[in-house]
């Protein structure tokens, strides 16, 4: 049976990268996207191009019952979910003093409470498998902070306790669970910066360039690898040595 990754908000940036990555690896796809959109039926042609399947599911992860669906619906068209990777999300920045009530709850909604909510319909076909990978996708500002992103750091520092508590509660079962923290990654959120400001940016940063989705792609797919078997409950860092 060949294994099957099901992947959150997918359809573009790192998302869609991580698909792309693991379908090359030979993983067959479901592809959750919460809007029917012109990159969607891209993604999946570039994902089928690698000779493996590709179902896209549609849902809002912040919608306990659509997660539900969707992941009873992978598991109809596959029989199985041998990896997770929780990454869809949202920002919203502005000022804590100046930012609206339902800004902050959106982004906790999906962001933290998303992650918990596609992870819980997908926790009692791995545990039945006895093997599974859960990979969430933090960020660096989840450790570090980052001023005009509270709603957004504390929803990535969500995250991350949430990854540690479960890698605990499952590691009997052979699932293993970890969080990838990128810094700046070159996407369509950080394509609307002036150049001037992503300068900046690079400079601040040891390694003096942005990150690009494949860097992010690459650690995933290391674990969901059986090169990961001995690795459970960490946060990795993919931010060119910012927060060395």
């Amino acid at each position: 049976m060949s294994k099957v990754a099901l992947i959150t908000g997918a359809t573009r940036g790192i998302g869609k990268q991580i698909a792309i990555t693991l379908a090359k690896q030979g993983y067959n796809i479901a592809l959750n996207y919460r809007k029917e959109n012109e990159e969607l039926s891209n993604t999946k042609q570039e994902i089928e191009n690698q000779n493996v399947k590709c179902l896209c599911v549609k849902g809002d992860v912040s919608n306990f019952e659509e997660c539900e669906n969707f992941v009873k619906e992978t598991i109809n068209e596959f029989g199985n979910i041998d990896v997770l990777v929780n990454n869809a999300g949202i920002t919203k920045d502005m000022l804590l003093m100046r930012m609206k009530k339902e800004d902050f709850q959106d982004v906790i909604d999906v962001n933290l409470v998303g992650t918990f909510n596609v992870t819980k319909n997908v926790i009692p076909y791995m545990t039945k498998a006895r093997k599974g990978r859960i990979i969430n996708i933090s960020s660096v500002v989840g450790v570090s902070g980052n001023a005009g992103q509270t709603n957004y750091a504390a929803s990535k520092a969500g995250i991350i306790g949430f990854t540690k508590s479960l890698a605990k509660e499952v590691a009997s079962r052979n699932i293993l669970v970890n969080a990838v923290a990128p810094g700046f990654i070159q996407t369509d959120m950080t394509d609307v910066l002036k150049d001037e400001v992503k300068d900046e940016i690079a400079k601040s940063i040891p390694l003096k360039r942005m990150g690009n989705a494949e860097d992010v792609a690459n650690v995933v797919k290391f674990l969901a690898s059986d090169d990961s078997s001995y690795i459970t409950g960490q946060v990795i860092n993919i931010d060119g040595g910012m927060l060395m």
